[in-house]
């Protein structure tokens, strides 16, 4: 992993994340600004995967090879699982659930780079 590429990425996803959760708060319905937004957080993420199987390929291991690749693929379906559930049923909380998928990637991208630098599943 990139550390400055991972932490623009935790970045742009909070800041989609505070999006959504103030779109919830003010009782709208996910629109289409906002989903561009996932759209764009989802291209970095894909980004960020391409980006570790080079690394990968080039010889450059994680802590825990394993456990770095479930994460890197278990990524990329955080906000098209939100998304589909949120297109299922457009109101407050479908806004809010896209701001827990947001959320919920700068975890998983910190716990990828824990993994990556060596800290292995344990931590």
């Amino acid at each position: 992993m990139i550390p400055g590429f991972a932490v623009a990425l935790v970045v742009c996803a909070l800041a989609v994340a505070v999006w959504a959760f103030a779109l919830a708060i003010a009782d709208r319905p996910p629109a289409r600004p906002l989903l561009i937004g996932l759209g764009v957080v989802e291209a970095l993420l894909v980004v960020q995967v391409v980006i570790s199987v080079v690394l990968l390929i080039a010889g450059e291991r994680p802590g825990d090879l394993l456990t770095f690749v479930s994460y890197l693929i278990g990524i990329l379906f955080v906000l098209p699982l939100g998304t589909v559930w949120a297109l299922a049923e457009r109101s407050r909380a479908s806004t809010a659930v896209l701001g827990v998928a947001c959320g919920t990637v700068p975890v998983l991208l910190l716990r990828m780079y824990v993994v990556w630098v060596g800290g292995g599943a344990g931590v």
